[in-house]
């Protein structure tokens, strides 16, 4: 059996304020092995958002452990969490995050900035990614000169440029129409089937869940099955 992936053990995520507090997860524990396509489904405020969060790094649990490739994780400090996230998970939301001022190619260099390497590296990793996605055309055009659907294939190659080994993506067609949408899920899968990235994605779409490997069903903050 592979090692998981990623791996949480019962997590609870405490949001406390001076007049209240939100649990926001109860007890959740899952684990995800290296190239899986799952999905996340639940209705609004179930914790979906946070639960991606924590699977990101982003969020720290309030209680339970978490592991990334079999090295726990929770326990640890930005400074110590940053350079994972930049060099092991890539991210992708339902808006496509992208600076208007910035060319097509630029955008999809910005992750690399924060590691160490040379230009040419960084313009021919850029280049490459914005190759898988489709858009090699598009290098120079400004995010304003493309349509929603494009706009999120560089958002996805901006999140797969430094190769992570978990993409993240909030739901990532919420935004487009049906044909854009079949688009960018048919872009996901290429790059589990291909290139062999692990997948975890939120929806609220049955019939995109049905498509991933396994569904992750949440229900006021708790896994349901």
């Amino acid at each position: 059996m592979p090692e998981p992936l990623i791996a949480l053990s019962e997590v609870q995520k405490i949001y406390r304020t001076d007049r209240m507090e939100t649990v926001a997860l109860q007890a959740v524990s899952l684990t995800i092995d290296p190239g899986e396509f799952v999905s996340i489904m639940g209705p609004s405020g179930c914790g979906k958002s946070t639960l991606l969060n924590v699977l990101g790094l982003i969020d720290k649990p309030t209680r339970g452990a978490v592991t990334f490739a079999g090295r726990a994780v929770s326990g640890l400090g930005d400074a110590q969490l940053a350079p994972i996230r930049n060099q092991e998970l890539g991210f992708v939301f339902q808006s496509f995050h992208l600076i208007p001022d910035l060319r097509v190619i630029d955008n999809v260099e910005l992750p690399l900035f924060y590691r160490k390497g040379a230009w040419r590296e960084r313009r021919r990793l850029a280049l490459e990614a914005l190759a898988v996605v489709g858009l090699a055309n598009r290098v120079n055009h400004f995010p304003t000169e493309l349509s929603g659907g494009q706009q999120q294939r560089v958002a996805i190659a901006r999140a797969i440029v430094g190769k992570p080994s978990l993409l993240l993506a909030d739901e990532p067609t919420g935004n487009l129409d049906s044909q854009m949408s079949e688009e960018i899920m048919g872009l996901l899968e290429r790059l589990n089937t291909e290139q062999g990235t692990t997948i975890i994605m939120v929806t609220h779409d049955q019939a995109k869940a049905d498509r991933t490997r396994r569904i992750f069903r949440l229900f006021d903050g708790q896994l349901v099955h």
